[in-house]
């Protein structure tokens, strides 16, 4: 039993059963023992990999539509270009070349920022870009970048914000909680907290006992603070991750550990608990701050924004083995049956400049 699981244990033990946020909230970023704080998760050798690890390609698109985003909003100098939830910093690192080859004066004259949490991945992302560490700045908040245009993507940022969860009794929508069985193990309860119907998903009302829905106060802020930020000094944001396009029904949390799903209460602090991310939800805050909100799977994107012609270009003189990895990349960032379809894309512009 891991250390951390036995703290879990010993706090529900004198407090009482817990709120799943809190427990995410633990798992992932306890100070000493959290997910994101002491381990690399990225990679073949870690527990899961990202976009950018399996292609420059995709960092090479996602650069393109922000450089795009700052020409429509007119070129302005100065203005920040950041990464908020960068993991290894693969996708800055890709996004400065491909930003050097575009137009060496955006680098010349734009400030380049890291948003990061955790002490230990920061190390890593300076790692990975340390030809780049005079052109770079880490933040651990958006609130301290400088106050002027923002072009802001985020990867995989949104599905590792802390959630809620309501579980239906038959009397009404209770809070889903950890507590422990007779035996002490970790255990998932009804609790006695009860949910806003506002934030209740279309069909709640003829959900069956037991159904599940998930509620994220924590990604609302976020999201929030990101869109205020853009309405009040302009630029854009573009936001990748799993989730659905509509609110809806279901319980999407979950753990990964070696590429492979486990049983959330099992392993505290050593697996990636993730949940499914409600973009009907972000959107309408953006929306709030007057800004325009496209949505559109992974796939469509990426085929949008040119990933054949580049993965063409990219094999144009390669060897038949180097192809053959170019178009797997492109299957699996793309393709349907892989991230194309279950990972989704929010573009947030300001109005009347939505491209």
């Amino acid at each position: 039993m891991s250390t951390l699981k036995q703290r879990i244990i010993g706090l529900i033990g004198a407090a009482g059963p817990i709120p799943v946020s809190e427990y995410m909230a633990l798992c992932l970023f306890d100070p000493d023992e959290g997910y994101y704080t002491t381990r690399e998760p990225f990679g073949a050798a870690g527990d899961f990999i990202t976009a950018p690890e399996i292609s420059q390609m995709f960092g090479e698109l996602v650069a393109v539509w922000l450089y795009q985003a700052w020409q429509g909003a007119g070129r302005p100098q100065p203005a920040t270009f950041a990464e908020i939830g960068p993991g290894r910093g693969t996708l800055m690192k890709d996004m400065l070349r491909t930003w050097s080859q575009l137009d060496p004066a955006l680098v010349a004259g734009a400030s380049f920022a890291m948003i990061e949490t955790s002490p230990r991945l920061a190390e890593i992302q300076k790692q990975t870009l340390a030809g780049h560490s005079d052109a770079l700045v880490w933040h651990q908040t958006i609130d301290t970048l400088p106050l002027q245009p923002l072009f802001i993507v985020g990867n995989e940022l949104f599905d590792a914000v802390p959630i809620r969860q309501f579980v239906y009794v038959g009397t009404g929508w209770r809070e889903r909680v950890i507590g422990l069985d007779g035996a002490d193990e970790l255990h998932f309860f009804a609790g006695a907290g009860s949910v806003d119907p506002a934030l209740l998903p279309p069909g709640a009302a003829d959900a069956p006992q037991g159904a599940v829905v998930e509620v994220a106060p924590a990604r609302s802020a976020l999201m929030a603070r990101i869109a205020e930020r853009i309405a009040g000094q302009g630029g854009a944001g573009l936001f990748m991750d799993y989730g659905h396009l509509q609110p809806g029904i279901g319980d999407t949390f979950q753990a990964l550990r070696r590429h492979q799903r486990e049983d959330v209460l099992a392993n505290p602090g050593e697996a990636d608990l993730t949940a499914h991310v409600d973009f009907a939800v972000l959107a309408d805050i953006a929306r709030a701050h007057g800004l325009d909100v496209q949505l559109s799977t992974q796939g469509e994107f990426l085929l949008g924004m040119g990933l054949l012609e580049r993965a063409g270009t990219l094999g144009a003189n390669a060897d038949a083995e180097t192809r053959q990895a170019i178009s797997d990349a492109v299957e699996r960032l793309a393709g349907p049956e892989a991230m194309g379809d279950l990972f989704k894309v929010m573009k947030v512009l300001p109005a009347a400049k939505a491209a």
